[in-house]
């Protein structure tokens, strides 16, 4: 079987990004407050359209600097209030601080504290913090400022950040990350930046931002991508003109740190004199794109993505989560990357397969190339069907092989229709997994299939219907990049 084609070095990004934050440290002098945007880690998105980088690549990299590096995690107090979920995720932000905190000292990360933002007494983010305090972590408290972030005589004063807590450090390097957006990562290091200074120590600040890559071009198919991805917060990537005036060289960067840089110049100069910085771009520190190896294989990778944000809009507009406004936004984007849904293989394979069939149908396509399909029967659903029909072809069993018994699927049929009141007998991914692990104690076909699961991870999927909740998380959790089309079985 044909292996994916790597666009990205993964191996020089990590010694090229940890040295770039090193000389960035010792640019300062005492101490770096590095904000982290985007995902520290299970950075899919980025794995996706940059092919040969890790989900926890970034991880890795601060792995590498970890007797220097401690991290503090911001969380708004007020999208605890709001019971704020990932959506990613499907979990609540302050459940994800306290999962990130689990995640980063079992590996040996050192993490000194939590920061509350935008605090004001809420009820549930004193409780959060009780349950923070009850696991042994620092917890601080920042305020909302008025007239932020415009009234600089404020801010910069007893009455703004000076009324903030104090976070005590102890290391060089202090990396800033949250759940998620609008958490106050970047108020939060010119707050301690403030208080740094007051006390004497030399502290600097800097921005690790994946996306958009600064040093490819602006409508570069991976920068395009990542407008697809953030279409929900109104993101857009512009040269920066700062970094243009300053040094005549073209830049990317994106409208909130390009509309921010002048008050944040200002703040610079308020603090500590003068500003460090010319640009926006200058703030950054991100290597990846010094390490695409192969632009062609990013390229595609990235158009691919751009077409999967755009069916993902389509479905969630359906569902009635996002507005049109979205789903517009995906269709510039598209025009832009000069793609369509055509360029999509396994789309127009399940809907030759479902006109074929007069019912839900479904396409896989491996990484040698081959399309399968996966056709709706009394006895399974079309993701099912798609499923053995993969794990069948990747195992090399032929095609007429049965490899789950009828004494282990009637009963689960049975269950579904007796008792827990479902009028449709076919069986979901999850429950086909389950019955073929039951069967693969004595059969050898069924166990040698369930031997080729992990090869289904990045694997292409289509479904010509909107799929149950069950089989889509199950398609999440296999690793498969799932799109449907925009309507209900």
């Amino acid at each position: 079987m044909a292996v994916n084609k790597i666009g990205f070095d993964n191996d020089k990004y990590l010694r090229m990004q940890s040295e770039h934050i090193r000389e960035r440290i010792s640019h300062f002098g005492d101490k770096l407050y590095l904000e982290f945007g985007g995902k520290l880690f299970d950075d899919f998105h980025a794995s996706r359209v940059l092919p040969g980088f890790k989900p926890d690549s970034k991880l890795q990299m601060l792995l590498q600097l970890k007797d220097e590096a401690e991290i503090v995690i911001v969380i708004n107090a007020g999208d605890i209030e709001k019971n704020k979920v990932r959506g990613d995720l499907g979990i609540t932000y302050d459940v994800d601080v306290i999962r990130l905190f689990n995640v980063f000292t079992k590996i040996g990360l050192y993490v000194s504290s939590v920061v509350l933002t935008q605090y004001d007494n809420q009820p549930t983010a004193d409780a959060f913090q009780n349950r923070l305090e009850a696991l042994g972590v620092k917890v601080y408290h920042h305020y909302r400022i008025k007239g932020y972030p415009s009234n600089l005589e404020r801010i910069i004063s007893d009455k703004g950040y000076g009324k903030n807590d104090y976070i005590e450090t102890s290391r060089k390097l202090v990396v800033v990350t949250a759940p998620g957006p609008g958490s106050g990562k970047m108020a939060t290091c010119l707050s301690q930046i403030y208080h740094e200074h007051k006390r004497g120590i030399n502290a600097g600040y800097a921005k690790f931002e994946t996306f958009p890559i600064w040093n490819i071009p602006l409508r570069h198919p991976v920068n395009i991508a990542y407008e697809a991805a953030t279409a929900d917060l109104n993101d857009v990537n512009m040269i920066d003109p700062f970094h243009l005036e300053a040094y005549g060289k073209t830049t990317v960067n994106y409208n909130r740190d390009i509309e921010i840089f002048p008050v944040l110049n200002a703040m610079f100069e308020n603090i500590l004199g003068e500003s460090p910085y010319k640009s926006p771009t200058d703030m950054g520190v991100n290597m990846a794109g010094n390490c695409i190896v192969d632009n062609d294989v990013v390229k595609q990778a990235s158009k691919d993505e751009i077409i999967r944000r755009y069916y993902t809009a389509m479905c969630d507009n359906k569902k009635g989560i996002i507005s049109e406004d979205e789903v517009y936004k995906l269709e510039l984007l598209m025009k832009q990357a000069k793609i369509t849904v055509n360029d999509r293989k396994v789309v127009s394979v399940a809907l030759a397969r479902e006109q074929e069939t007069n019912a839900p149908a479904t396409a896989m396509e491996l990484p040698d190339g081959t399309i399968l399909t996966g056709r709706t029967s009394e006895m399974l659903g079309a993701s099912s069907a798609l499923l053995l029909n993969a794990l069948k072809h990747l195992g090399g069993i032929p095609d007429d092989v049965l490899m789950m018994s009828p004494d282990v699927i009637e009963p689960i049929q049975n269950l579904k229709v007796k008792h827990l009141g479902n009028n449709n007998p076919r069986i979901h991914t999850d429950e086909t997994l389950i019955a073929l692990s039951i069967c693969a104690n004595t059969d050898e076909n069924a166990k040698k299939a369930m031997e080729q699961i992990s090869k289904l991870r990045g694997c292409e999927v289509h479904s010509t219907v909107i799929l149950s909740a069950v089989d889509e998380r199950i398609f999440k959790r296999l690793g498969v990049n799932l799109t449907c089309e925009p309507k209900y079985q």
